[in-house]
């Protein structure tokens, strides 16, 4: 199996070059306890940045997640961006050591996107999903379903990134962005998703199942 290419390798350079830099000029210094806390500021930078393989899952259906972190709601909600109706809500939470690579839930054609500009409330609060930075993305399925996910700036993240534009057609787990640093996704999905996972439930974005369309 071939390991597919990771547009997130050009959004991690600038960061892991300078880390790199700023460790060996201070370590010039010879101050230690400096030295080591650059040292372990780099260590963290490109743990941050880490893009893990995964296995996806390839039967009919099925709906994966978005992101790595811990599903912080699952509830019904009306999503007001495009769907314009009652749907069933998944959020998932990412702390700042969960992987930050945002993954394609299910196959199908981006129909829509939409940035909205905003707070910088703590990602794991409800009201992050309504008063925050975020970027969402309506898909539609073969089949005709419609969903939306949505990135969703946090309380340190500051940046959300998109490699993806309205039009494109996606795969499910493919790569589509990612939000730096510590943030939240959220998963609108229609109404009779058959749901499989619980609050609490730590996820992995592209390889965890979410749920399946009925």
């Amino acid at each position: 199996m071939t390991r597919e290419p990771s547009p997130v390798v050009r959004e991690r350079l600038p960061f892991l070059i300078g880390v790199t830099l700023l460790t060996v000029a201070v370590a010039f210094l010879n101050i230690a306890w400096l030295t080591v806390l650059v040292a372990a500021v780099a260590v963290q930078t490109f743990w941050f940045f880490r893009d893990p393989h995964r296995i996806i899952p390839t039967d009919d259906g099925l709906i994966v997640s978005p992101a790595d972190g811990k599903i912080v709601e699952v509830s019904e909600a009306k999503e007001e961006r495009f769907l314009k109706d009652r749907a069933i809500k998944v959020s998932i939470f990412l702390n700042l050591f969960d992987v930050h690579v945002n993954r394609i839930p299910c196959s199908g054609k981006i129909r829509g996107m939409r940035y909205q500009p905003g707070k910088f409330l703590a990602a794991n609060k409800d009201l992050a999903s309504t008063e925050n930075e975020q970027n969402a993305i309506l898909l539609e399925t073969p089949s005709g379903a419609k969903l939306v996910f949505v990135q969703v700036a946090g309380l340190v993240a500051r940046r959300i990134v998109c490699w993806v534009k309205e039009g494109d057609a996606v795969e499910r787990g493919a790569r589509f962005g990612m939000i730096r640093f510590g943030s939240r996704t959220d998963l609108f999905l229609p109404l009779g998703t058959d749901v499989r996972v619980r609050l609490g439930q730590k996820v992995k974005g592209g390889s965890s199942i979410i749920g399946a369309f009925k």
